[in-house]
């Protein structure tokens, strides 16, 4: 029989060979001598030859150690006669878990074959299609867009899948990784060794039997693969006959775990590690242990999404009698869809379930052809990453998508500049300018007589009409809470919607932009005032001041003329000047009457301006201290939002 390396035979392939002691070349010598046949040429590779490589290394180490090592291990002669001189009782050691090295054993020769390693192609590194080499670049951006919203533990998740995405990708496309994985006694050592063909990881009722992952290959270009899951050279074996002599396997990569639920720390944790590396895994279960809620709500219900890339096998099926096994089976296929696994059946993707017993070997061939379809697709490395995009997605979801409409309204926009506007005085201060344009316009066009009362009026009050630079104090405490109030109001209407962290960005920045808001508004409020001095005057105010003068001059000619006469300087004549000095009487009122009324328009159109500007320049404070960083807040989430259906492979939404 055709004994297992200790080696991976793409390892050997990179090594130089011939470094062995004269003892060594002379072996080497022999085993040319016996490997050929009658016509003189070579054994063949995979067997003699491979046999004979690994004793040539074997047989160089034996001057410098007579001990055995993870490099200098037994290797059979030729087939069917040298492997059972070697070893008497027939026992095939793999040096793995509990080592029954025996060494008070005497030194072993072996009959090697000399060949030169055949030069071992680089495997072909995995190519990702469009749509998955898409969604993991959305994922890239999605999470350097949210480093600065999100805690790092947020995000953790996701960045490990896409450095495990990128280590994939530079590793063979042409090899498949699939881990056995199962619970104690559960048999999945027992199949391991079934589906290879020869005794490679322990069995046995000692508990926890295996306690280190072992690797089997069945083609070359594996090495680099296997480095990644962390499994030493010592572990590393090759299937009974090689991967020529089993080509439906070609390009699979065995992992036997640990027990998942075994009592040392260390193996749970080893299979956790390598769970999440391996491209695939077949799960192995017992009649007696199929429903374990460790196995269930730990491994099965948290991978539902990988069921593509999954195999659900019963072992044991010998131990049950009669339609038991089928009761089981069925019993585990419902316990699989509660934990939201779907089953590839009917032509549908999802979990292989099958039933088998490693011990007699039924069903162990239908496994063997349904990982022979597997590993030919060629296509598990990518469907695991695209399950490992969907879980990471799946628990980012909490923090970009809430179901609810999200964003700043128009109407929100206009309120805000509206409260601004209303903490300033807008309304007020509009007003107080029409009434000085109206005050200013009744001056000019006013009787001198009234003029002359209100220049008097003014000397002993201070003026009025318009604001003061400087609130009172609780005038400018309301104007802050007013200012306060609608930031606060902004802010809950902005961020209503958003999941936690995004509202909390859009709440830091409103207080952020709110912070020296009133003093700013203080200050435009100054800058934007009415100019000082008297507003200014229409065209036709010298026209009525030039009509409200002649009134006035014909009030005094009238009076001078009544006033020539009472003292004889003129002769009397009473119609005239009376008539001159009702007509200035009368006509400077009625001039002044019809010169507010002609002022109303221009005051009202006075003031509108001014509260406009004071409203414009208030609401351009607020739209660069507040709304714009708000704004700014909202189109990243819109960005990440955008990045995230993406990820899910689909639009935005």
């Amino acid at each position: 029989m055709t004994a297992v390396t200790d080696q991976d035979h793409t390892d050997r392939a990179d090594r130089p060979e011939g470094n062995g002691s004269g003892s060594g070349r002379s072996s080497a010598s022999d085993g040319r001598t016996s490997g050929r046949d009658d016509r003189g040429t070579r054994a063949r590779p995979g067997e003699a030859g491979e046999r004979g490589d690994a004793a040539e290394r074997r047989g160089a180490g034996e001057g410098r150690s007579g001990e055995g090592s993870d490099d200098t291990r037994r290797a059979g002669g030729n087939r069917g006669d040298d492997a059972g001189a070697d070893d008497p009782e027939g026992a095939w050691d793999d040096g793995l878990i509990a080592r029954r090295v025996n060494e008070s054993a005497p030194a072993q020769r072996f009959t090697v074959v000399e060949r030169q390693p055949p030069a071992v192609r680089a495997a072909a590194p995995l190519a990702y299609d469009g749509p998955l080499r898409s969604r993991l670049d959305a994922l890239r951006e999605l999470v350097g867009l949210s480093r600065a919203r999100l805690d790092s533990r947020t995000l953790t998740e996701a960045g490990r899948v896409l450095d495990e995405a990128a280590a994939r990708r530079r590793l063979s496309g042409q090899h498949t990784v699939v881990a056995i994985a199962g619970a104690t006694g559960s048999g999945k050592s027992q199949l391991f060794n079934a589906l290879a063909g020869v005794t490679i990881s322990e069995t046995g009722v000692r508990r926890p039997t295996t306690a280190a992952p072992i690797a089997c290959s069945w083609s070359d270009g594996a090495a680099t693969l296997i480095d990644r899951l962390g499994i030493p050279g010592r572990l590393r074996r090759r299937p009974l006959h090689g991967g020529d002599a089993d080509p439906q396997l070609r390009g699979l990569v065995l992992i036997d775990l640990p027990d998942h639920d075994s009592a040392a720390v260390q193996h749970r944790e080893q299979v956790d590690r390598i769970l999440a590396l391996v491209d695939a895994v077949v799960w192995v279960v017992d009649p007696e242990k199929y429903a374990d809620a460790i196995l269930h709500e730990r491994y099965l219900r948290p991978m539902a999404g990988h069921a593509e890339v999954m195999f659900v096998v019963l072992n044991q099926i010998d131990r049950l009698p009669g339609e038991a096994a089928e009761q089981v089976l069925d019993d585990l296929r419902r316990l699989l869809d509660e934990d939201g696994i779907a089953l590839g059946e009917y032509g549908e993707p999802g979990a292989t379930v099958l039933a088998l017993s490693a011990l007699t070997g039924e069903g162990v061939g239908e496994l063997r052809d349904a990982l022979g379809q597997f590993v030919t697709e060629r296509g598990a490395p990518a469907r695991r990453i695209a399950a490992d995009v969907d879980a990471a997605a799946w628990r980012l979801r909490p923090v970009y998508v809430t179901g609810q409409r999200t964003g700043l309204s128009e109407e929100a926009r206009e309120e805000f500049s509206a409260r601004l506007a209303d903490a300033v005085g807008a309304t007020a201060a509009g007003e107080a300018a029409e009434r000085a344009w109206l005050r200013n316009a009744n001056r000019a066009c006013g009787t001198p007589w009234l003029r002359l009362w209100r220049w008097y009026h003014d000397r002993r009050e201070p003026p009025t009409g318009r604001l003061p630079l400087r609130a009172p104090a609780d005038a400018e405490a309301t104007a802050r809470q007013r200012v306060e109030h609608a930031v606060r109001t902004l802010s809950d209407r902005a961020s209503a919607g958003l999941p936690a962290p995004w509202a909390q960005a859009v709440r830091e920045a409103a207080v952020r932009g709110s912070q020296g808001l009133p003093e700013a508004l203080d200050e435009l409020v100054a800058r934007s005032a009415l100019p000082p001095g008297r507003p200014p005057r229409p065209g036709w105010w010298p026209v009525a001041v030039l009509a409200q003068a002649s009134m006035t001059i014909l009030q005094v000619v009238g009076g001078l003329w009544l006033l020539g006469q009472i003292i004889g300087f003129m002769s009397p004549n009473l119609g005239v000047p009376v008539l001159l000095m009702v007509a200035g009487i009368v006509g400077g009122p009625l001039i002044e009457w019809s010169c507010r009324m002609a002022a109303r328009g221009p005051a009202r159109r006075y003031g509108q301006e001014a509260e406009r500007r004071l409203r414009e320049a208030a609401a351009g404070c607020g739209r660069a201290r507040v709304l714009d960083p708000v704004a700014a807040e909202l189109l990243r989430y819109r960005e990440v939002r955008e990045q995230y259906g993406k990820v899910l492979g689909v639009g935005a939404g």
